[in-house]
């Protein structure tokens, strides 16, 4: 038994200060792992040694600012997590390993009107056929992120009324596929995840405060402060698509007036091209159309963009982000959008935010939101089973399937 204060105990924080380090990170430099923990350069190597002897991490040589250095990541068969994205019309998985590496991805059509037993089911079969597909055994999965469309109640896990997925109200998504995998299922919004996602992997990378916004049938944002997803008590913080805009304009599903939502989201701005451009009109065809030239609509992008900037400058106000990520469809509209964005924030935000902030478009485009998934189950995971040698999902009946 390890007494607390003890060097074991002390030496073993110190191997789950590194692994959490490298596991977060994806790869890290020892440098940079001493740096991250605070621990010596002595230590780390030590560690590090230690580490790669028991097959837990992965040395290999690489370079840091023009000087040999060695790159250090969790070993590629030490467990492998799945992220699932339900969303509007799709649902996407993906299965990666410890290293950040995606080892297999897939996405299909959702049925907008399928049940929710409907889309666990299908989650599921694809679950299992990708695990297959990577020939990792399925006890090496470690946990597994979830991202839905709509506002996750911290405390019961349960999924707020979502007039994106009609009918899932009320279901509690994580409590369900643990149920059906039998490994531990973390959930989060698809705001939430696709900030996340582009943090680790994408337009984020480098930064501690930045808000990503989604423009989609709706409009969110996911906000990290600090490096950490900002969810609020509630779990509701983000909710930038119900800033009110205009107390006298269109009614929003959420029973306010004139919400930043009516003035961005497809299924606001859409009807206002489908007299002249046909009632097939999708978001992806009005960007596309607007990189042609299509001149009614680049005007509509670049008042949705103007809106989104308001909100935008909002969020300047009050969180002061260095960085704003635009994911959705939209955000392959470039400069057409972004331009009026930066314009808006020029025009209202206060002038030392807006000069700290940049706008970029999301580098993951569809992908943000299963990757911020992923991201979120090994953020989630523990570190001791790795130490110990092994990973297992398997959880006793006994533990809470949302935390």
């Amino acid at each position: 038994m390890e007494t607390p204060g003890s060097q074991s105990s002390l030496h073993r924080a110190n191997l789950e200060r590194v692994v959490r380090a490298v596991r977060l990170a994806g790869s890290l430099t020892q440098a940079e792992i001493a740096r991250t923990t605070g621990l010596s350069a002595a230590t780390v190597s030590n560690i590090v040694r230690e580490l790669k002897d028991g097959g837990t991490v992965e040395v290999t040589p690489t370079s840091a600012g023009g000087r040999r250095a060695r790159s250090v990541s969790l070993s590629g068969d030490a467990g492998i997590v799945v992220g699932i994205d339900f969303g509007h019309t799709h649902l996407r998985v993906a299965v990666g390993n410890l290293a950040h590496q995606v080892l297999a991805e897939e996405s299909e059509p959702l049925d907008v009107d399928a049940s929710a037993a409907q889309g666990f089911d299908r989650a599921e079969e694809l679950v299992d056929r990708l695990i297959g597909a990577t020939g990792v055994d399925r006890s090496k999965v470690a946990g597994v992120g979830l991202g839905v469309p709509g506002p996750i109640d911290v405390e019961s896990g349960t999924l707020g009324s979502t007039a994106i997925l009609p009918g899932w109200g009320g279901t509690k998504p994580a409590e369900e596929l643990r149920g059906r995998l039998g490994v531990p299922v973390h959930v989060d919004n698809d705001a939430n995840l696709g900030a996340l996602g582009e943090l680790v992997w994408g337009s984020g990378k480098g930064v501690r405060d930045l808000a990503y916004i989604k423009v989609a049938s709706g409009v969110g944002a996911g906000l990290v402060i600090d490096g950490k997803i900002y969810r609020g008590p509630g779990g509701t913080a983000g909710e930038i698509g119900h800033i009110t805009l205009d107390e006298s304009g269109p009614v929003c599903r959420c029973g306010n007036r004139g919400c930043l939502e009516t003035f961005a989201a497809a299924r606001y701005v859409l009807p206002l091209l489908q007299p002249s451009h046909g009632p097939d009109l999708t978001m992806e065809g009005v960007v596309r159309l607007a990189r042609d030239g299509d001149p009614g609509c680049r005007r509509v992008i670049a008042d949705v963009g103007r809106h989104i900037g308001s909100g935008v400058a909002n969020l300047c106000n009050l969180l002061n982000p260095s960085r704003v990520v635009l994911g959705g469809d939209l955000a392959e509209a470039g400069e057409l959008v972004l331009g009026p964005i930066r314009e808006s924030v020029g025009r209202y935000a206060i002038p030392s935010a807006a000069r700290q902030l940049s706008v970029l478009p999301g580098a993951l485009g569809g992908r943000a939101e299963v990757l911020g998934a992923l991201a979120l189950a090994l953020s989630e995971m523990g570190d001791s089973t790795l130490l110990d040698g092994s990973v297992t999902g398997a959880l006793p009946a006994a533990t809470p399937a949302f935390t």
